[in-house]
């Protein structure tokens, strides 16, 4: 029986066409994998279709299904239309991002915004769209003034955007953006009657098919690599948004096309499969891989740095929509250890 029910599932798919805005990143490039995988046609938008460099995972996808590849720009309004149209579900996963720029406002926070808008003005056009899967972030969800720890983050908590605008934290651009990117979708979605709902991944690591390793990646490894200012970096994101919270690229996939397909699911759904803090998590990979640089990391390393996590993020609501997470902190860091291993950025 299971065997049959698979098989009408794959069928019934077959006839879905699934738009995803911004193809060339690395949760994008895999969700378009593992749709065209489930039978879907996919259409997607790149910025630049004629750099080949930066789309040749994506020119390699095309053998494995229907892909179609779309020039469009956040910032440019109507140049969705077309590749929505005859789409029934849009993943909007692009968002800008630039760690290092001297004017977050301008160059993250209103492009996100505006962006989203963008997009979601083309999928209120297009008659087929059925609903629209938007990628939010933790960073929308975890960043506040309350203290102590043990405390327990679900979907009704947003990031306090005043806080952050206030206190400009370092890279407080981008949990800004992220934030007010999904107030905005929601807002927008609720006047124009579209069927939303966001996914809100942790920092997400695993395997790309990106040219170049995912800074989301090279963060989630910078125990392994040594990286200081990654370090420092992790060190930071603990302080800002009070945990490690860690989710496999592949769960985090599965997640936008679970909630995509079940009719029951609606709102946000945070999407992480480990809490843990920067000292848990160097103990955990010393344990498991010593070898040079960790093995003399957390002594000196943190001295002075809470020892605690003050949070985590439950995926409660998503694991109760019938959601089953595959990858463990165990199967998370094989997974990155053997990808950087083949990028050749661990050596042994």
């Amino acid at each position: 029986m299971d065997g049959v029910a698979h098989h009408c599932d794959h069928q019934e798919r077959k006839g879905r066409k699934a738009c995803i805005i911004g193809g060339t990143g690395f949760v994008a490039s895999f969700l378009i994998k593992l749709l065209l995988n489930n039978g879907y046609s996919v259409n997607t938008t790149v910025r630049d279709p004629g750099n080949e460099n930066k789309i040749s995972h994506l020119l390699a996808l095309k053998s494995r299904g229907d892909l179609k590849i779309f020039k469009a720009n956040l910032t440019d309004e109507g140049s969705f239309d077309a590749a929505i149209e005859g789409c029934d579900i849009v993943f909007l996963v692009a968002t800008p991002v630039n760690f290092a720029s001297e004017d977050p406002e301008n160059d993250m926070i209103k492009p996100a915004v505006q962006g989203v808008v963008n997009v979601l003005t083309s999928c209120a056009k297009v008659k087929s769209v059925k609903r629209v899967v938007m990628t939010s972030s933790a960073a929308a969800v975890s960043i506040n003034n309350l203290t102590g720890d043990g405390l327990v983050m679900n979907e009704d908590n947003w990031t306090n955007v005043d806080l952050l605008y206030s206190e400009k934290p370092p890279l407080w651009g981008y949990p800004v953006s992220k934030t007010l990117a999904e107030r905005a979708a929601w807002k927008f979605a609720k006047e124009n009657n579209i069927a939303l709902i966001t996914v809100i991944p942790s920092l997400i690591t695993g395997a790309s098919d990106t040219p170049q390793v995912p800074s989301s990646i090279a963060l989630a490894s910078c125990l392994l690599t040594g990286n200081e200012s990654l370090i420092n970096g992790m060190k930071g994101m603990q302080s800002l948004s009070g945990s490690i919270s860690l989710t496999h690229v592949e769960d985090v996939c599965r997640a936008h096309i679970h909630v995509a397909e079940k009719e029951s699911a609606s709102g946000r759904y945070i999407c992480c499969a480990v809490n843990t803090n920067v000292l848990d998590l160097a103990k955990f990979l010393v344990n498991k891989y010593p070898h040079p640089p960790l093995y003399n990391l957390p002594n000196e390393s943190f001295g002075e740095f809470p020892s605690k996590a003050k949070l985590i993020l439950s995926s409660e609501k998503l694991i109760k929509e019938g959601f089953e997470f595959k990858y463990g902190i165990e199967e998370i860091y094989e997974s990155t250890i053997e990808y950087l291993k083949s990028k050749g950025v661990l050596k042994y």
